[in-house]
């Protein structure tokens, strides 16, 4: 099985267009220690052929571009992403569909309830269904993707995606589940975790087998984007847990048995920067903070 970070960051990527806060000064003046990142995605393949690709982010043209295993043969339009599976409803996780759409044949793996978002949205018709064969996935139960691949979608505690918090109660908005990709080829497996709001023991179970886990890395503290200025919620109010604290992702998932990778990373998160006690203290904890290009090999 082969992984690869397409992306690293979070939604709008590192720098961030619209941000001066002192992480993307620092990546924008291109200082070797603040590396920019692309918006969050994973591309998996289980058959040395085939990839699939866990999130379609609104920067997958550029990130195709960048990676010779996304590129197709000479002479042919036969592209190696054979698959995409949608972990979210957000904007980040689904824009990069209407790349796609270039008479290009793959499969499209979801649940019911990011199909229907896809299906109200006239947009992703673009997407031909003679071409794009759509697959609904239960939650729990795995799933041959027929690229040597077996899919299981992990529910994780959640939010619903920003632009539809205002059809919905403060309540609802807050609590709604998001879900994670668990891969197998064979007895390998990862698991991809872009957003996780709470690391409960069930979750943590869940995670429990994987040999390589990629997982929300988006803020280091709880307030971060409140004390930088830059927000008025809390990370677990945005839907993600946080690095750092007695129950951050470093504490609850020290004892895991697989790598432990990072992405999904905020601009103003400061273990982005090489040279920040962050990321001093993510290492030392042996945990990876993702960048654009890592290849992982199981």
């Amino acid at each position: 099985m082969e992984c690869l970070v397409l992306g690293a960051a979070a939604g709008g990527g590192f720098p961030q267009w619209n941000c001066g806060c002192p992480n993307c000064v620092r990546a924008r003046s291109g200082d070797p220690a603040a590396s920019p990142r692309t918006q969050a995605s994973v591309a998996v393949c289980g058959d040395g052929a085939r990839w699939l690709l866990v999130g379609a982010s609104p920067d997958l043209r550029q990130q195709i571009l960048a990676n010779d295993a996304l590129a197709p043969p000479p002479g042919s339009r036969l592209s190696p992403i054979a698959g995409v599976v949608l972990v979210s409803a957000d904007v980040d996780g689904i824009a990069g569909l209407l790349v796609l759409r270039e008479q290009h044949r793959f499969r499209l793996f979801a649940p019911a309830s990011i199909l229907q978002v896809l299906a109200a949205n006239g947009i992703f018709a673009s997407l031909d269904a003679a071409l794009v064969e759509r697959v609904e996935i239960s939650p729990g139960i795995e799933t041959d993707t027929g690229l040597g691949l077996a899919l299981t979608l992990l529910a994780m505690p959640g939010k619903v995606p920003l632009y539809q918090e205002a059809e919905r109660s403060a309540a609802q908005a807050a609590t709604a589940p998001t879900f994670a990709a668990r891969l197998r080829a064979g007895n390998r497996v990862c698991v991809v975790a872009p957003a996780c709001a709470d690391l409960t023991d069930t979750v943590v179970a869940q995670l429990s087998d994987a040999e390589v886990l990629f997982f929300d890395g988006t803020l280091f503290h709880d307030n971060e984007m409140i004390d930088s200025g830059l927000g008025w919620k809390t990370g677990r109010r945005m839907g993600h847990v946080s690095v750092s604290g007695p129950d951050g992702a470093l504490a609850r998932l020290a004892d895991l048995r697989a790598r432990k990778i990072f992405f999904h990373i905020n601009n103003s998160n400061p273990m982005l920067l090489d040279d920040s006690d962050a990321r001093r203290t993510v290492d030392a904890a042996g945990f990876t903070v993702a960048h654009d290009g890592l290849r992982v090999t199981l």
